[in-house]
């Protein structure tokens, strides 16, 4: 697949108040379902105007999937694409001193069940993913579970893929990548976190671009940690050149992170996490503008050990 626009949008921060992020701008206000409805349909809107064509959900991301399917039954526009997932519950309830937000559970019988209602997004909906595939709860091993999602592709025209976290993403890459059904690589799709801190999965460039279905980035701005923050001092002088750059070309630093995904991986669908219409519009500025090789070669530099990474990713708090 290859698009018009490398930047979509990823529906989590917009189906559910708390996600694992820096926020520095985050609202004392008390929550309100309608009202947070009402926002989230509006920034799907805000998204679509600006050029947005490609959106990522999940029935793990609260109400974003319900969103999207009322949303779409307006829309009339085959340039739309959307990828979703199965493999987790949203059980928060919007509760922000919930001690569980989400359940992960890699069944055919959660399969079957959360398709039923994903469905409803066809025709738009394309790609259809394992939500964080992992080694040890035994989806890639699971016949039952690979069939059923091949039928679902010869069914319904669509492309199955999966997503990946934690460090060993290049691992679980490494068994997906060869995974046949009916003599045919089920996956075509790959989701993975990439950015300058994480570049693991960007060994298996070549293998990820090759497929039919896209390359999918998630979380090229580190959960925020991209973003200069005063509790990330181990990050300054990566900071002070993100900020170097950002003036030079004129856009805010996590439009340097974002470019830097669609520089290394110039086909891929790079996912912005963005919830207002001011940080999307920041984003978009990513694609009004190249790195030079010099300055990928600098960025590239910052990179740390997968390992150092989700160790402190595993730090950071939902809020």
């Amino acid at each position: 697949m290859h698009f018009k626009n490398n930047l979509g949008l990823g529906t989590a921060a917009i189906g559910r108040p708390l996600y694992i992020n820096l926020k520095q701008d985050a609202s004392e206000e008390a929550f309100s379902l309608p009202k947070f409805k009402e926002k989230g349909l509006e920034m799907l809107e805000n998204a679509y105007t600006n050029g947005v064509r490609y959106f990522d959900t999940s029935p793990g991301y609260g109400i974003a999937e319900e969103l999207m399917v009322g949303w779409l039954k307006e829309k009339n526009d085959p340039s739309i694409i959307v990828s979703t997932k199965w493999g987790y519950t949203y059980v928060a309830n919007f509760d922000p001193n919930a001690k569980e937000h989400e359940v992960k559970e890699h069944s055919l019988a959660n399969l079957n069940k959360q398709w039923e209602y994903s469905k409803q997004l066809l025709p738009y909906l394309k790609v259809y993913q394992i939500h964080s595939a992992t080694l040890d709860t035994g989806v890639l091993e699971n016949t039952e579970v690979l069939k059923r999602l091949h039928t679902l592709k010869k069914e319904y025209n669509i492309t199955i893929g999966l997503t990946t976290t934690g460090d060993n993403q290049t691992e679980v890459l490494e068994k997906a990548l060869a995974i046949r059904v009916e003599n045919e690589y089920l996956f075509q799709s790959f989701q993975c976190t990439y950015n300058v801190l994480d570049q693991s999965v960007s060994i298996y460039r070549e293998a990820l671009q090759k497929r039919s279905g896209p390359f999918i980035i998630k979380e090229a701005l580190a959960n925020g940690r991209l973003i200069p923050n005063d509790n990330y001092s181990n990050y300054n002088v990566l900071y002070h050149f993100m900020q170097r750059l950002a003036k030079e070309y004129e856009v805010g630093a996590d439009a340097i992170a974002l470019r830097y995904c669609m520089d290394v991986f110039p086909h891929a669908m790079v996912l912005s996490g963005a919830n207002n219409d001011i940080h999307l519009k920041s984003n978009l500025k990513a694609n009004q503008f190249s790195l030079t090789a010099l300055e990928m070669e600098q960025l590239e530099a910052f990179g740390v050990s997968s390992n150092a990474y989700w160790k402190e990713r595993k730090q950071l708090k939902w809020n």
